[in-house]
């Protein structure tokens, strides 16, 4: 039987209300999916020790990312005749990352590489820090070891190349002094290196994850002055799929902390310094661009590499609290460097900042990492993904 006209008008108002709230729980599902995102363990750390795998402590701390290097002068010590083949005599690629890409499929992980450090025929014949007079042989490069680790998705292009001792050529740029047009030099050239990296890894795979930025907690040009002078020739920012930054930090990791001085950037100063990437980097292609944290440390004890330290109670809750700080930006991953102290000796400063003691034994550090990012549920389910995508 036929409706009335009016009970027909209530019929299909009720059935789009229904349909609207439908569309409404759906889209607010999904920014609730998008906002908690599994947040990622990164570690850099030993594959071996005394000959024993160090992976199955990473296993236990829940690292989901095992973090390691690959020096572009060491695997190309001579110039490849065919540079995007990673079969030209010329390349000599090292086994330990072979090694180490095997252990982490042994234990349900990704692995990270981070390419790094020109030779002196893609340089002018300098040290290792200085970039490639040409950007394309180093995406050559990238070319072929994409090629080469086929199971690698997460390609960190160069580490803190806002610091002189890792890249060159460099202006510095004095604390709380404004950036010149010399220093800006260095970021443009990185950005140059960077775009053409990431279009070779994305021809060779689409699914490779390119890591741009890597700043540091300082710098010798500040990290918000690197985000703004990273632009191409023709005025854009490059190309990248994650922004990598090192918030070391000297504070207890908060988002309310107000902000650090001479423009540096720790874990309290997140919250501010990803508006900014948006702005600068995430345009024209009005793209968000995660942050992802590749180092964290915090030392115990009078450190080498480190002008502080805090007790062992502090480190555990400064590590709880930047986990809690980079879920509340939507980072990533948040990874740590060092898993044990170095031994002590006599008349030296050694490295304090690991999650063991020299000798193994575990500070409260090490529980207050296992016990972040992935829940069990979740540390499941990505074993159960990598196992499918392996296979």
């Amino acid at each position: 039987m036929a409706m009335p006209p009016t009970r027909v008008r209530a019929h299909h108002c009720r059935m789009s209300l229904v349909a609207l709230s439908c569309c409404l729980l759906l889209m607010l599902l999904g920014a609730a999916n998008a906002r908690g995102a599994v947040l990622e363990k990164g570690f850099w750390g030993p594959i071996a020790v005394d000959g024993r795998s160090q992976f199955p402590l990473y296993e236990q701390l829940g690292v989901t990312i095992y973090q390691t290097s690959l020096w572009w002068m060491s695997a190309a010590p001579s110039r490849p005749a065919r540079p995007r083949d990673p079969d030209d005599p010329a390349y000599r690629w090292p086994p330990q990352i072979d090694e180490a890409i095997r252990q982490a499929r042994r234990h349900d992980m990704k692995i990270l590489i981070m390419l790094i450090g020109s030779p002196p025929w893609a340089n002018g014949g300098r040290s290792k820090e200085y970039a490639p007079r040409n950007p394309t042989d180093f995406a050559d490069f990238a070319r072929a070891a994409a090629k080469r680790y086929r199971g690698v998705r997460h390609w960190m292009i160069w580490g803190e190349p806002s610091r002189s001792h890792n890249f060159k050529p460099f202006v510095q740029q004095p604390l709380g002094t404004r950036i010149t047009a010399a220093q800006k030099r260095a970021p443009r050239r990185y950005a140059r290196l960077l775009d053409k990296a990431y279009g070779q890894l994305k021809a060779e795979r689409r699914s490779n994850l390119v890591i741009g930025g890597n700043t540091y907690v300082t710098g010798e040009v500040r990290p918000p002055d690197w985000v703004r002078s990273m632009k191409l020739p023709n005025g854009r920012p490059p190309r990248m799929d994650l922004y990598g930054h090192n918030p070391f930090s000297f504070r207890n990791p908060n988002l309310r902390n107000p902000p650090s001085t001479e423009d540096l950037v720790d874990f309290s100063d997140l919250g501010r310094f990803d508006k900014l990437i948006q702005r600068y980097l995430g345009r024209p292609r009005h793209k968000r661009i995660r942050l992802f944290l590749s180092e964290f440390t915090i030392p115990t004890a009078r450190d080498r590499e480190f002008n502080f330290h805090v007790s062992r109670k502090t480190q555990a809750k400064w590590i709880t609290n930047a986990f809690r700080v980079a879920r509340k930006v939507d980072a990533v991953a948040l990874g740590w460097v060092h898993l044990y102290d170095e031994p002590p000796v006599p008349g030296q400063t050694s490295v304090k900042g690991g999650l063991l003691t020299h000798d193994g034994r575990r500070k409260r550090g090490f529980y207050a990492f296992l016990r972040g990012a992935l829940t069990p549920a979740q540390r499941a389910e990505e074993r159960r993904r990598l196992r499918a995508r392996i296979r």
